[in-house]
């Protein structure tokens, strides 16, 4: 059984959702012996925004520029390692109300047409399918159902959307927000959210 974990915050040993993320991925070793794990950090291990010249290669156009062509290899990596994973970690903390544009640029790349979907006379379907996901989330604020920011966010709701979309569907998310609130708030969003994971069973 294989395992992708990604991490995605640009706040380094700072940041809430590596550590929460990082729990998860032992809490998922310690319930599969001889899981195989493969580790991105898309802050430091990041692939440009896709541009026309992207484009054009995947279309079939030369490449004869050595960056797009090492870009390339670089986003042919991460398509080739979520198909390979069972189960899926993502360390996303939310940043200006969406993900961070380095986790959003991995998405552009996993994202593919006749790999992780595909279009029938039916619609869209996600050829992923048999798979989970986790998400470590934070935020600074709250953003639950019924709070007066609920209409500003667009992470875990854009990043469930976007897995189910591929056709990942079984997804539990680890949440920590109200984290900006104060050290006491920090703490006891991060004991709630720890909590959560010693309880995951599979």
């Amino acid at each position: 059984m294989k395992l992708l974990h990604l991490d995605s915050s640009i706040l380094g040993p700072n940041s809430v959702s590596r550590a929460l993320s990082a729990e998860i991925v032992a809490r998922e070793a310690a319930l599969h012996p001889g899981l195989e794990v493969v580790y991105r950090d898309l802050a430091a291990d990041k692939t440009l925004h896709l541009s026309g010249a992207h484009l054009a290669a995947w279309q079939g156009g030369p490449v004869e520029d050595t960056v797009l062509g090492q870009d390339l290899a670089h986003g042919g990596a991460y398509l080739d390692e979520l198909l390979a994973a069972d189960i899926l970690v993502i360390g996303a903390p939310m940043y200006n109300f969406t993900v961070p544009s380095q986790l959003k640029a991995w998405i552009d790349r996993v994202a593919v047409v006749g790999k992780t979907f595909r279009y029938s006379e039916a619609g869209a379907e996600g050829l992923l399918k048999g798979r989970k996901a986790f998400i470590a989330s934070a935020r600074g604020g709250i953003y639950q159902p019924g709070s007066p920011t609920i209409a500003l966010e667009h992470q875990e709701t854009y990043l469930t959307g976007v897995l189910a979309f591929m056709g990942i569907t079984d997804v539990t998310i680890v949440r920590a927000e109200g984290i900006a609130f104060g050290p006491e708030a920090r703490e006891a969003a991060l004991a709630k959210a720890r909590a959560e994971i010693s309880a995951i069973a599979a």
